[in-house]
């Protein structure tokens, strides 16, 4: 599948997705917000991608929203705009439900819409020099669209702060309150997004999209239901092919097939 504004790669089973306009600080257009939820799609499909890896090209991770998006949405109807927002609803919806853990490499700044996508990924390395914010209400406008990826990540006492004030923050803060997992220093994020992706390969594939899975779906659950789900899902995987090679390569003190592939 050919891009215009992102470049991917694979290295074996790691995807790797790199926001490509730097010259407007990697800042969404729609073409841009169409190929991310299509690159969603496909690597979502492709059962030998184990992990992937989000990152910006250029002195920007992403700015959010370009000045040429703001114009025509100044100038769209109500219904037009809906039907914007929408799409990018969509497209956030495809990172956050990504199958597999998606990995933030995040370095410059992260504004608005930016500072969402940090919040759809599974874990978030961010460069000591990072700026983050949450810029909507500073012209008139909420983030609203990200808004269910970061109450996720940061709670409602952090947002309330950060959204309403619309304030900039560093990555120190943005780690404090659990929006970035790694700060790395200048020169060390790309050893430091190696490190968390060799974490990854060396879990169960298949109990690794179990367990996305789960995150996913017991918030949404009465206690019941929770349970429910539970108690099924680690009773699937003991019987699984997967679970049943762990667990015996666990007491047999040997390493699981799948980190021999």
């Amino acid at each position: 599948m050919a891009f215009q504004h992102l470049h991917v790669r694979r290295d074996g089973p790691i995807a790797f997705v790199e926001l490509d306009r730097p010259d407007v600080r990697n800042a969404f257009n729609s073409a841009l917000v169409e190929e991310l939820r299509a690159w969603a799609g496909s690597v979502g499909d492709d059962p030998s991608v184990r992990v992937a890896v989000l990152s910006g090209a250029g002195p920007t991770f992403c700015a959010g929203a370009d000045l040429n998006t703001m114009k025509t949405a100044i100038e769209a109807t109500r219904d037009e705009n809906v039907e914007e927002a929408r799409r990018l609803s969509a497209m956030f919806e495809a990172l956050d439900t990504l199958p597999v853990p998606l990995v933030g490499r995040v370095h410059g700044a992260a504004i608005g819409g930016g500072t969402g996508l940090v919040a759809v990924c599974d874990a978030v390395v961010a460069e000591a020099a990072t700026i983050f914010a949450f810029t909507e209400v500073k012209i008139g406008l909420v983030p609203s669209v990200i808004s269910p990826y970061v109450l996720a990540k940061i709670g409602q006492s952090a947002a309330r702060d950060l959204f309403l004030t619309g304030r900039r923050f560093p990555a120190a803060r943005a780690r404090e309150i659990g929006l970035v997992h790694e700060v790395a220093e200048a020169g060390a994020l790309d050893a430091t997004v190696a490190r968390i992706t060799k974490e990854v390969l060396a879990a169960a594939p298949e109990a690794v999209r179990s367990a996305k899975r789960l995150l996913r779906e017991l918030p949404r659950l009465l206690p019941e239901a929770a349970r429910e789900l539970t108690i099924g899902t680690i009773a699937a995987r003991r019987v699984s092919p997967e679970g049943q090679e762990g667990m015996r390569a666990f007491l047999e003190k040997r390493l699981p097939q799948w980190t021999l592939r």
